[in-house]
């Protein structure tokens, strides 16, 4: 009897012992993607200068303020070609103008 209660005893801790660094494996790979998209995001494609001269070719003029931003995009101050202010979201890898909303 008593055997089987060590027996059944080290079988419970192994199962235990076993489910755990399973869990923890499971836990640690999410981990290496999310540390890939940060360096992905952390260096822009484009300099300053090419940003203005993507937003200068769609049309904007008076472009006061060029910020990059950490969500991987510049913010652009410039004025649209009515002459309203405008507030423009660029992509820091393709310079595509992603939003634009009017300045207050």
């Amino acid at each position: 009897m008593n055997a089987t209660r060590s027996l059944l005893a080290a079988a419970a801790l192994a199962s235990a012992m076993l489910g755990s660094a399973s869990a923890l494996a499971q836990a640690a790979q999410p981990a290496a993607p999310r540390a890939a998209q940060a360096t992905q995001t952390a260096a822009p494609a484009l300099n300053i200068r090419q940003i203005y001269d993507r937003v200068e070719a769609a049309g904007y003029v008076n472009i006061r303020e060029i910020e990059l931003k950490k969500y991987g995009h510049y913010e652009v101050k410039a004025r649209n070609a009515q002459g309203g202010r405008v507030k423009l979201h660029v992509n820091a890898q393709t310079g595509e103008i992603e939003r634009n909303r009017f300045d207050d």
